[in-house]
C-alpha cells in the first residue's frame, strides 16, 4: 500500500500555515496555532482519526478570523492530498460520539465531491477562546476542503464545550472508518470507476 502522507504550506499577507498528515499513523499530534481551544480540537481530530498530524499556523495581520479559517483549510487540503486516488477505501460511515450530556453524529461519504450540512446548536456567543462564529467557520472550512459529503449534527446538549467536541470526535471517528482499508474493496469504490 502506498503510503498516505501529505503536506501543504499555505502562505498570505494574513497566515502562514503548515499542515502534514499520515492518515495510516496512531493519532500522534503537534499542534501549535496560538488559540488555545482550536489546539485542542485539532488535536482530538488527529487522535481519534488515527491520523499523525501536525499543524503549525501563524498569524500575519493579526486577526484571530483568518488564522481559524486558513487552518482548516489547509488541515482539509492536506487530508484531501493524502486520500488520493481513494482506491480501496471503505468510503461510507457514521459515528455517534457522546460526551457527558451532550451527543453528535456524523455520517461521511468521502466522494470527490464537496457537500456539508452541519448543525452546532452553540448557544453562547464565545466557547473558551473562540467566538461562535470563529467555531462555526472552521467546521465549515475544514468539510469544504475535505472534498467530501458529510453531514455533521449536535442532537442534543446543554454545554457547548461539550457539544463541540463531541462534533469534533464523531467526525474524526466517521473518518477514521471511512478513510480505513476495505480489504474486499478492489480498486474505487465507486460503480462510476472513479470518484
Amino acid at each position: 500500500m502506498t503510503p498516505r502522507k501529505s503536506s501543504v504550506n499555505r502562505s498570505t499577507k494574513e497566515t502562514s500555515v503548515s499542515v502534514s498528515v499520515n492518515l495510516d499513523g496512531t493519532g500522534k499530534t503537534a499542534i501549535q496555532t496560538g488559540i488555545n481551544f482550536l489546539d485542542h480540537l485539532i488535536t482530538a481530530f488527529g487522535k481519534h482519526g488515527m491520523m499523525d498530524l501536525k499543524v503549525s499556523a501563524k498569524s500575519n495581520d493579526k486577526i484571530e478570523h483568518h488564522l481559524i479559517e486558513d487552518t482548516a483549510i489547509t488541515i482539509g487540503l492536506a487530508i484531501d492530498k493524502a486520500l488520493g486516488t481513494r482506491s480501496g477505501i471503505t468510503r461510507f460511515s457514521y459515528a455517534s460520539v457522546p460526551m457527558d450530556e451532550s451527543l453528535a453524529e456524523a455520517s461521511i461519504d468521502l466522494v470527490k465531491r464537496p457537500f456539508w450540512k452541519l448543525v452546532l446548536s452553540i448557544k453562547r456567543n464565545t466557547i473558551e477562546d473562540i467566538s461562535k462564529e470563529d467555531l462555526e467557520h472552521f467546521f465549515q472550512s475544514l468539510l469544504q476542503n475535505l472534498n467530501s459529503c458529510i453531514h455533521l449534527t449536535v442532537k442534543y446538549g446543554d454545554n457547548d464545550h461539550h457539544k463541540v467536541e463531541a462534533a469534533i470526535k464523531s467526525l474524526a471517528v466517521a473518518f477514521r472508518e471511512a478513510s480505513s482499508y476495505d480489504k474486499k474493496q478492489k480498486g474505487i469504490p465507486s460503480t462510476k470507476g472513479s470518484m
